[in-house]
């Protein structure tokens, strides 16, 4: 049965943070917006947080710094007073030792030892004096940069890990992407020269090497906000909501969307705009009629790479103080390890308790995605003891949550779908407007996805042309740029 005949300029499909910036931006300026969510209880997709016996939880770790000034007032004007001030640190977890992440190279170098480090130095040299003039994977790219030998290291059993397939299948586009810019020469040059901080907008020297700042009750804290003042400015940000079928009327250039709740209830929603989040591949399966059979291939074409995160309480022993450890340790399935009390103490309601979160990198359907809850935990916590970072009696307690279509897969026949998808869209559906990590399938930060969605809604609301598709996606920053450095996004899209 058919509930509701709604009518709104514009129809966001998913409450992730592009959609929800986008549906703020235009509720703000009164442009009639309805946000429309599969989940029945939390907004902010990956950047949710998540609740167990008061724990909270930060599915997948999201620290809020950006480049972008417009990016960090926007936090700040959402959140304001909830945002606290954390101190960044990581390490690499390798052969029992914690190396310092981002990689400093004497650190690196000295916990190897003196003949291990010898190799390593003899490894990289030689790709200097050899270098590959067109690196066409990730395995290349990386060995080019930082040489063979410390590619297997310290990026070839996590990267296999993350991706479920070898590091010579993932497009060199991703290396270029992740770790722009860095090499073992500039680790070097780092290493010997103080690291010095920019002074921000908001006049605060800072770099996210030192620094970085976080909603005190976790990221989802932000997005149930904005939410909140979306409603309040006007606009609806409706819960189970799952998008089934949408189809577009090139005579009126309005679409329609419908949507059923876990009742089986159906729900039709007209707007001039959609702004989609959603995958690729579930936005286009779910058009009616469906669009030539190439996009169609295309999308069906494309891969994701899920994870499920256990999360563990456990007596708090002070084991280490990280945000998270990245586990490269083939011996183990967990790839990193979150501590849920260094990102804020207001996560963990118990002085005397902590709470770790484990993620495993999955495929949804196979084995560890469908193993029992239980057979997780007990799996979290044996690895967990099996690397020193906890005694088996001091796990108390844990949760599974699992997260689908986490990461769009880069593999070397990505960027081809994703043209044919482009093309089709651009050309034929004019008013449909693809955002964030998964409606573009690009390796989004929180920052980045949420700039295409403020982009997205100037270009509705203002009429303007921003290219969302030219929104810098590169990390290099996340591990030493300047916060608010660069004044806009949008003078690279425009």
């Amino acid at each position: 049965m058919n509930k509701t005949l709604l009518h709104q300029t514009v129809l966001c499909i998913g409450a992730g943070p592009a959609c929800l910036t986008a549906a703020y931006d235009l509720s703000k300026h009164g442009v009639p917006v309805t946000v429309l969510e599969q989940d029945a209880t939390y907004v902010g997709g990956i950047s949710r947080t998540e609740q167990y016996k008061g724990f909270r939880f930060d599915v997948g770790g999201h620290r809020f710094f950006s480049k972008s000034a417009e990016i960090e007032d926007l936090w700040t004007e959402i959140l304001g007073g909830d945002l606290i001030d954390r101190p960044r640190r990581s390490h690499i977890y390798y052969k029992g030792k914690l190396f310092d992440y981002p990689l400093r190279a004497f650190n690196a170098l000295s916990n190897l030892g003196l003949i291990e480090a010898s190799l390593c130095m003899l490894s990289y040299l030689k790709v200097r004096v050899h270098p590959l003039q067109q690196p066409r994977n990730f395995e290349e790219w990386v060995t080019n940069q930082f040489g063979a030998r410390l590619f297997r290291i310290f990026f070839k059993t996590y990267t296999e890990k993350v991706w479920g397939m070898k590091c010579a299948d993932i497009s060199a586009d991703w290396a270029a992407q992740r770790i722009k810019g860095l090499s073992l020469a500039s680790a070097i040059w780092h290493s010997l020269l103080p690291q010095r901080g920019t002074k921000s907008h908001e006049g605060v020297i800072k770099t996210l090497i030192s620094s970085f700042r976080y909603p005190r009750l976790g990221p989802g804290m932000m997005w149930e906000t904005a939410a909140q003042k979306i409603e309040a400015a006007g606009g609806k940000v409706l819960m189970d909501r799952r998008v089934t079928s949408v189809s577009y009327d090139p005579v009126s250039r309005q679409w329609t969307a419908v949507a059923r709740d876990a009742a089986g209830e159906s729900y039709t929603f007209t707007a001039a705009h959609v702004i989609s989040s959603t995958s690729m591949r579930e936005l286009i399966g779910a058009f009616s009629p469906p669009p030539a059979p190439e996009v169609v291939r295309a999308a069906s074409s494309l891969r994701y790479r899920d994870f499920l995160t256990v999360a563990l309480i456990l007596k708090d022993k002070n084991r280490f103080d990280d945000n998270w450890i990245y586990i490269h340790d083939p011996s183990v399935q967990v790839g990193r390890i979150q501590n849920f009390k260094s990102w804020s103490p207001e996560l963990v309601p118990e002085p005397l308790l902590n709470c770790y979160g484990l993620e495993y990198f999955c495929f949804e359907g196979d084995d560890l995605w469908t193993a029992p809850d239980e057979k997780l935990v007990a799996l979290g916590r044996d690895e967990l003891v099996k690397l020193g970072l906890a005694a088996r009696e001091d796990v108390i307690d844990g949760r599974v949550i699992r997260q689908p279509k986490a990461y769009p897969v880069y593999d070397d026949v990505y960027s081809d779908h994703v043209a044919v998808i482009r093309e089709a869209l651009e050309k034929n559906y004019p008013n449909m407007h693809l955002v964030g990590r998964n409606g573009m399938h690009k390796y989004n930060n929180q920052d980045h996805a949420m700039m295409t969605g403020l982009l997205v809604a100037r270009n509705i609301r203002e009429g303007a042309s921003f290219d969302v598709w030219a929104v810098n996606q590169d990390a290099e920053y996340h591990e030493a740029g300047a916060q608010g450095q660069e004044h806009s996004f949008a003078e690279q899209a425009a």
